[in-house]
């Protein structure tokens, strides 16, 4: 039976047989329409006030039949030939209730993607009034430019020689070279939902644009929805899809961005549903990880982060591929590729997994060491582009990328650096932090992360000039929390003060204690920096004189495991050692105080 696409819910079956013997007419080679065929769509155009759409191919065979709604009618897929300098071998012929035969915007982004031979409208208003049409007649840098004739009488258009007017057009794009970057950059439509009591949708959306450009991306639109709650089969409403589909066509997307974790199976049903990639904000953000990874054990926290999203997304038969020991429905020719896929995706995150826990121990290692010497660690932490590497290249010449873009550095960079006082402190410069950060890559970088944990001391870098820097220190302290870190002593760093013209607003910002406004761009305040670090590492300590008992000289060598010891003397009382104690460990040496403290 020929299948009718589109809007068939509640049709009444006189009128969905009418619609099939659409598939019955044929039209002469090099026609572009009879006029029976055009006269019996705006019959059943007129019956239901709807769009109609017919798909001929050039032996004149009909071979799709769709119907839509009063203003749209959704086109399905169909085989041609795709190549970049040839038309696809189809004409679409669609109505237009109403009578206005013009060729709408979607029609002419329709005719661009599909590249149809000819997009034709034909104006029904008690029958045929006009037929207009488009066709693709060259391409520039970046799209097929598009030419449309009409309104003509349904006569002089089907008196058209279709066949002259196609191998015309496909003589002219083979005359150039094939145009090799119009599938090249992704055009991206941003879908978000305001929900009450998250970010703003647009800045949410705002940013996730420059999340799709960084990735590479060009965004060429964005919609949203306010929504109480996300709906199962589609995360938006099924309306907004249609409205999305409409768009996509209209814009020229090949790709749908949504700005919220999207569930195995909302995303398959969206791209069933649009016909064209859909990601959400964790793959993206995985994306540009993947971009941006440089170290071995960057390259490989991302790729078990990629895994372990991609494992449940693979689509298959569910619980039977899981149960192919024996029994029934699990006898046959063996495992399937499906199954044999998620064995190797399982296998990688294993061998993944203890690879980084390897690299783990070699770091605690390091940090032991690092310890051992006593020398203070301070960690840079913030959201994503606040300006960490500027500010660490700038007070230690580290040398590292900084670039005004999201995630410009992942791998962590640790540098020495003497504070004003003349002491040595290390400097680490931390993977940014984002609203909605993936919890793959939480988990994945947990190991880096945990510089952040074993940090001394925080300096949680905001960008001042941000507009909303309030909820991007909140998002930062939801990852500090979840890391077990949000206990941590911290300095708050309000940076590129130099973009913020009103004082009064970096007034308002450094009220709180522990708080400071720099520029890491200018270097304002970064002299005022190293001393409130040098103040805040100080407070963490306690400088003291001890009078050890040559009895008990082993408390000298517990001493080097656990403080830092600046200078000893042998005299006949006793070891006198100059040191600086951690608060956890004073009271255990009090009674051995020298009499001046």
């Amino acid at each position: 039976m020929p299948e009718v696409y589109g809007e068939t819910s509640g049709l009444k079956k006189t009128v969905v047989d009418s619609l099939e013997q659409l598939y019955e007419f044929t039209v002469p080679f090099g026609q572009t329409i009879t006029i029976d065929l055009a006269q019996s769509m705006a019959i059943i155009t007129g019956q239901l006030n709807r769009e109609t759409a017919v798909y001929i191919n050039r032996r004149g065979n009909v071979v799709r039949v769709a119907v839509g709604d009063t203003k749209t009618v959704s086109l399905p897929e169909t085989d041609g030939r795709r190549a970049l300098n040839r038309l696809s071998g189809i004409r679409c012929i669609h109505t237009h209730p109403g009578g206005d035969s013009r060729l709408s915007s979607v029609d002419l982004a329709s005719l661009r993607e599909m590249r149809f031979d000819i997009m034709a409208a034909v104006g029904v208003r008690d029958g045929v009034q006009e037929i207009s049409f488009g066709f693709i007649s060259g391409y520039t840098a970046d799209n097929y430019d598009v030419r449309t004739v009409g309104p003509l009488s349904l006569s002089e258009f089907a008196q058209l020689d279709l066949s002259y007017l196609t191998n015309q057009i496909e003589r002219q794009l083979e005359s150039k070279d094939t145009v090799s970057n119009l599938d090249q950059v992704e055009k991206a439509l941003l879908v978000g939902v305001e929900r009450q009591g998250e970010w703003d949708v647009s800045d949410s959306l705002s940013e996730l644009a420059q999340l799709a450009e960084t990735a590479g991306a060009e965004v060429v639109g964005s919609v949203w929805q306010k929504r109480s709650r996300p709906d199962a089969a589609y995360f938006i409403g099924r309306g907004k899809v249609q409205e999305i589909s409409l768009a996509r066509q209209e814009l020229g997307a090949n790709i749908v961005i949504f700005d919220d974790e999207l569930s195995p199976a909302q995303q398959r049903n969206l791209e069933q549903a649009l016909g064209i990639k859909v990601v959400d904000r964790p793959a993206l953000i995985l994306d540009i990880f993947a971009q941006r990874a440089r170290s071995h054990e960057g390259k490989l926290q991302v790729e078990l982060a990629q895994l372990k999203y991609n494992l449940p997304r693979l689509g298959g038969q569910g619980l039977v591929l899981s149960r192919l020991g024996g029994g029934i429905g699990t006898r046959g020719p063996g495992e399937t590729k499906l199954e044999v896929d998620r064995r190797r995706i399982r296998s990688r995150i294993n061998d993944i997994e203890q690879e980084i826990e390897n690299l783990k121990k070699h770091r605690n290692l390091h940090r032991e060491r690092r310890q051992a010497a006593r020398i203070p660690t301070t960690a840079l932490i913030g959201y994503t582009n606040a300006g960490k590497s500027t500010l660490l290249n700038k007070l230690t010449d580290a040398g590292v990328l900084a670039e005004d873009k999201l995630f410009a550095t992942l791998d962590p960079t640790t540098r020495r650096i003497k504070l004003p006082g003349g002491k040595e402190i290390l400097l680490t410069d931390t993977v940014g932090f984002i609203q909605k950060l993936p919890h793959q890559l939480i988990a994945a970088f947990r190991g880096t992360l945990e510089e952040v944990v074993q940090a001394d001391l925080l300096l949680h870098i905001i960008d001042a000039s941000h507009p909303q820097y309030e909820k991007q220190s909140q998002a930062v302290y939801q990852v500090l929390r979840e890391l077990g870190a949000d206990t941590k002593p911290v300095i708050t760093v309000y940076n590129k003060t130099d973009k913020v013209d009103n004082q009064h607003i970096i007034e308002r910002m450094v009220r709180e204690p522990g708080s400071i406004s720099v520029s890491a761009l200018t270097g304002v305040n970064l002299d005022k920096l190293l001393t409130m670090i040098e103040d805040s590492l100080k407070s963490a300590v306690a400088d003291t004189k001890l009078l050890l008992p040559y009895d008990n000289s082993g408390l000298l060598s517990r001493l080097y495991e656990s403080a830092t010891v600046h200078s000893v003397e042998y005299q006949s009382e006793g070891i006198y050692a100059s040191v600086s104690l951690p608060p956890e460990q004073f009271e255990r040496y009090r009674k051995y105080l020298a009499g001046d403290e």
